[in-house]
């Protein structure tokens, strides 16, 4: 597990990352990161992952609730939900990514599969990915689908509103959310022309296992 210190820094490192590459904006965005085997680092409430820094961090247990530190974001309780679930997840990633949201809002979604396979690396890092219905931000109504569709999908894709992904480690985490915003980005490119998706046999073949 990784030392609270260590998590911090690295926290601190990623939104600072985020933020730079415009995958967050203003005080949208949450990072989280396991520190033990009930506690969690998570981004504060109102925060820029631009400017926050590693004493601003909050903790919270496993459900939710607040431990220590400043206030946490109020989607804090979405990160517990994906960690309970995924229990050898280490990390959660939530942005307001542009393409990605853009997606979040289209009608006529498969809400079982958002997303087509248009790359390997889609089918790798993320594989399905389902669309959760609208909540308020911080409406706990969402955590219960929430925690439910994240025991066999690492990432999902939240109604008009953007992608949680949950990765074993917070590196693997942000490899998955970027290669989402990137097939995000792919898919409304291609809107109107024929496209080749991956195969259901190719795509079956570099899926991660439901659990991992």
């Amino acid at each position: 597990m990784t030392a609270a210190p260590d998590a911090r820094e690295s926290i601190v490192s990623a939104a600072r990352s985020l933020f730079r590459r415009g995958l967050t904006h203003g005080s949208t965005g949450n990072l989280s990161v396991r520190i033990g085997d009930d506690r969690v680092l998570v981004t504060p409430t109102g925060s820029s992952l631009g400017t926050v820094e590693a004493g601003d961090l909050s903790v919270i247990d496993l459900r939710g609730r607040h431990v220590e530190g400043p206030k946490p974001s109020k989607e804090a309780f979405l990160h517990a939900a994906l960690l309970r679930a995924r229990p050898r997840a280490g990390a959660v990633v939530h942005t307001h990514s542009t393409y990605a949201a853009a997606v979040s809002c289209l009608d006529g979604l498969d809400p079982r599969d958002a997303l087509p396979p248009l790359t390997a690396y889609f089918a790798m890092r993320v594989g399905r990915l389902p669309l959760l219905p609208y909540f308020a931000p911080g409406d706990r109504g969402l955590e219960r689908t929430a925690e439910e569709t994240a025991r066999t999908h690492s990432a999902l894709l939240l109604s008009n509103h953007g992608p949680i992904v949950a990765g074993a480690s917070l590196g693997a985490a942000l490899d998955a959310i970027e290669e989402l915003e990137e097939t995000a980005k792919l898919f409304l490119l291609l809107r109107g022309l024929p496209t080749r998706p991956l195969t259901p046999e190719q795509r079956r073949a570099l899926e991660p296992p439901p659990l991992s």
